[in-house]
Order: C-alpha cells, then structure tokens, then sequence
C-alpha cells in the first residue's frame, strides 16, 4: 500500500496506488480510472469505490496553476493599497495578497510568527523581535529591522489617519537593534502585542515607501493592476518565502455590492467566490450543482442594549426579564437557518481561546421572566424598542421578543427606523435599542472597547472598578492559565451585571465553486479572515 494515500483499496500495491493518486491529481474522470483499474483486474464495484477514494484524496491535494475571480461585498474609490489606511474587507483582501505581516492569528485568535519568527517579552513591556531571513520584496530588495520600524513608526503618524493609530501609539520605542532585530518598548505591559501585531494594518512595507499607486510588499502574490472601485489583479511571486505557496497563478479580485447579483454571478461561472453572502441564500446555493456554501464561526453578534443610566431601562429586574425573553434557539434557527452559535449574554465566542465554557447557559424561559417583571414594577407601560436594518436581523429579533413579552404583559413597542443615520443618532442614545459588533483579535481589545467604565463604546453604560481593574491586570499577565482565569471571571460580571444581551454569535458566509480547495476559517472574518489568497487552490 502506498504511504501516498492509505485510504485506498489494499488490493492496490504501491506503484499502483501512486499511479492512480498521479492520474487522479492530473484531471483524469471517475470514468477513466475505473477503465484503468478495470484492465488490471478489480472488479467493478471495488474499482469504482477506490476511484472515488483517489479523486478525493487528489482533491484535498494542493496543486499549482490556475486563476480565479473573487468578488467581495464593498468596494469604492476610497480603495487603497496602503495597509495603514485599509477601511473596508476589499482592503483586507487586497492587502493580505500583497503583504505579510510580523504575526497572524490562527483559528482561536492565537498570535503565530510569519515575519517575526519569534517575539519574547520578560515583562509584557519591552518586546524582542526576531526577523525572518531571506525574505524579499517584490522589487528584490531584501527584508530588514530598517523596513519594520518604518512601518510601525509610520502607524503612528496622525497625518496618515490610520485606524491602527490608538495600538500603534501605545509603542513608547521602536528600535533596530541589527539587521533582523527589533525592540518595542510599550507605554504600559501588554500581553497581547502579538496579537495587535497580528491585525490588518500592521503589515510590512519597504522603508520609505510613500506612493501607493502600485504595492510593493512580502506578499504571496505581486500586483499587476490595481484600479480603486474597479477591480484587483495579483500574480504569483515566484519568489515568496514560504515553499510552495500560492497554488494560483493569478487572482482578479473586485467588489459586487448586492447580495442576490454576488451569489447570481457564482452560479453562473463569472467569479469561484463570493464572500458575504446572506443567510437566505444559503438554500439556493447548495441546491446549484458543483457549490459549496462555506461558515466561519466568529464573535460577531448583534446584541439588545439596555441602558443602565436611565430609569426604565437601568431596573436590573427589568434587565433581567428581557435576557429570560431571549429565545436563542428559535433565533438560530428562523432568522439565521442555523449559522449561528448560541450566546450567553457575554461577549467571548467559543472561538477564542478565552472563551469560558463552564458558565450555565441562560435559558429562555417566560416563567422566570414574568418573574423579574412583576418586580420591576414595569408593569404595562410601553416600552419603546428601537431596530434597524442597520443591526443585522435586529428587526426580526425584536418582533420574535415583541411575541414572546406579550404573552407575560410586558408592552415592547417596536420602532422601526431606517437604516441611515441610525448608528448615530440611536446606537448608545435609545434607552432600548440594538447594536452589531464585529469581531475583535483579541479579548482585551473587545473589552476594552465596549465593556471597561470608560470605554468609548460602552453600549449599556455599565460601570464596574472591580471588572476595570481586572481587565488591566489580565493585560499585563504573560501567564496564559491567570489571564484565562481573570477572562472567565469577567465574563461572568458581564453574562450577570451589564444592560447587554447577547442571543447569538453569527457565522459568516461565503459562498465558492467546489473546484475552490484550502479554505479553513479564521475568525477575524469570512474569506479565511479575508486572507484565502495563498492558501486556496483548483481541483
């Protein structure tokens, strides 16, 4: 038996099986090689098994050549090559074909070294960068510490308005310390440096660089064109450190902004992905012939916020009451077809490596509702609760909860409002309304945004010194096992205290040919967290 594939048939030797595994890779049809083990001698049934065996073994088998075309779900002329100024997920893609950065997070968020091959710190505060040799640029220049303290220094710089300025600034001295070391000093200890150093606009260019008409990265891929709201070309560079990748010769890669035109341009052969497609669509793209739906589980979630600042809405009864109204599993299932996790009213998905399972899972349940209602002393008095489109699927949570409240007497009153505007003059205005959070890199960044006293994001105004001083001592703790004790404890002050419910953590969606090979999630975003270029390939 060949070690190529022990999956086949043991009546194959191994010059055989190698044989068939060689076919197989090279394009030959089912029909084909059932001829072939045929005139050998097998039997019909068991040549058909093995050559359904080689086909899918050759089809999880990377292989080299081809292009594809890619449409995304934004695009605009405010597209850009400039990993500092990327806004938009066309700007992720873009940017993750190019270019490298000096870490990337894995499938739980975990920081792993690419162009640093390794990052150490004593104390969390002073940081030591080990550089990859050998790496290229595009333009054949070699890969120094000059190039990265150009990057991160430039990050920086309020002129170039980059959204990663509020991580960037927190590196006190950025240091070359030889031709393939660098030191960062940081303002305060933080134990996730990695992890910002991991995120999309930390990537590296050549020192210097201003002109972004063109890119000129580490990346897998060169470009050959780049026309901002129109469209992306990269080609393979023959030259990337990484042995082996890309598979692809070229990747065409543009924005469609309507949903049902992206997943109409897949089913007719004019693109192999489509990123962000809509739940609802799912049906129809699995029912086509020769595609695949593909689910990246993440922490994405839209979320009821009950402001603890007003009288109402600040009752923890009343609080309490709508948390029991949530029926997760009739969320899950109607308005999201099942590409959803259940949530827990707590921030951290399972995806991340932080995520505490051991917190009971809050249950719908009416009874313990009315419960908390009756002592509230809420009693039938209208409560305004504001949706929009805005908060995906806000609107269809809001009338499954609308139902179920009814039936214990509490009057939610559901006001609709459009989508434009809504984020600012309702989202952490409306006493009772809906938010939707992206996904974040790492925990400390999404607690620190939305749930510490301060946070310029704090949606339910929930104030808690005991959970602040928590969450900055988590951030300076480089042992893994207490800063995961520290993370599960202040999940549980958030699933109990904080004005924030949170039903579900929602998948997002791609839609791709099953020619498409090599995608595996990565919960930043869809698309392999928007970096699918150096790791996909055509069967």
């Amino acid at each position: 038996m060949s070690e190529q594939d022990p999956a086949l048939s043991p009546t194959l030797d191994d010059a055989d099986a190698a044989t068939l595994q060689r076919m197989a890779g090279a394009g030959a049809t089912r029909r084909a090689l059932m001829g072939w083990l045929a005139a050998g001698g097998m039997g019909l049934t068991a040549s058909g098994l093995v050559a359904t065996q080689a086909l899918a073994a050759a089809a999880e088998t990377p292989k080299t050549g081809g292009s594809i075309r890619v449409a995304g779900y934004s695009s605009g002329t405010t597209d850009t090559v400039d990993p500092a100024r990327q806004s938009l997920s066309t700007d992720y893609v873009r940017c993750n074909m190019f270019y490298n950065g000096l870490t990337a997070l894995d499938a739980n968020l975990t920081p792993q070294p690419v162009l640093a091959e390794s990052f150490e710190s004593a104390d969390a505060r002073v940081w030591t960068l080990k550089l990859r040799k050998g790496v290229e640029f595009h333009d054949g220049a070699t890969m120094t510490a000059d190039d990265v303290v150009y990057s991160l220094t430039r990050l920086q710089d309020p002129k170039i308005g980059s959204p990663a300025r509020p991580l960037a600034t927190q590196m006190t001295e950025i240091k070359a310390m030889g031709p393939q070391e660098v030191r960062i000093t940081l303002a305060t200890p933080n134990a996730d440096l990695p992890v910002a150093l991991g995120t999309f606009h930390f990537k590296i260019i050549k020192n210097g660089t201003t002109n972004f008409t063109t890119a000129n990265g580490t990346g897998a891929y060169k470009c050959k064109e780049f026309a901002p709201g129109v469209r992306s070309v990269g080609v393979r560079n023959p030259h990337y450190w990484k042995a082996g990748k890309p598979y692809l010769d070229q990747i065409e890669f543009f924005g469609i902004a309507d949903d049902a035109a992206r997943v109409n341009a897949l089913l007719a052969g004019d693109i192999q992905l489509a990123g962000g497609i809509n739940p609802r669509a799912t049906r129809q793209v699995k029912a086509a012939h020769g595609y695949d739906v593909f689910e990246t589980r993440s922490g994405g979630y839209t979320d009821l916020i009950a402001r603890l600042d007003v009288a109402q809405t600040g009752n923890a009864d009343f609080v309490m009451a709508l948390k029991y109204l949530m029926d997760r599993e009739q969320m899950k299932r109607a308005i999201f077809q099942n590409y959803a996790v259940v949530g827990n009213d707590q921030p951290i998905d399972p995806t991340n490596r932080f995520y505490n399972p051991h917190l009971a899972q809050r249950p719908f349940d009416p009874e313990r509702a009315k419960f908390h209602l009756k002592k509230s002393g809420i009693g039938a008095t209208a409560v305004p609760l504001v949706a929009s489109t805005a908060a995906s699927s806000s609107v269809d949570m809001a009338v499954l909860m609308q139902g179920a409240a009814r039936k214990i007497g509490l009057n939610l009153d559901i006001k609709q409002v459009p989508a434009g505007g809504y984020w600012s003059n309702y989202w952490l205005k409306a006493p009772l309304c809906f938010g939707n959070i992206n996904p974040r890199p790492s925990a400390d960044i999404l607690l620190t945004l939305f749930f510490k006293s301060d946070a310029p994001w704090n949606e339910s105004k929930w104030k808690d010194t005991k959970f602040d001083s928590l969450l900055l001592a988590a951030r300076s703790e480089l042992d893994l096992a207490k800063r995961k004790a520290m993370y599960w404890d202040m999940q549980g002050m958030i699933r109990d205290d904080a004005g924030i419910g949170i039903p579900l953590f929602l998948s997002n969606l791609d839609a791709h040919s099953a020619r498409l090979k090599g995608l595996r999630p990565i919960p930043t975003g869809g698309m392999m967290g928007f970096d699918f270029a150096e790791n996909v390939w055509l069967a």
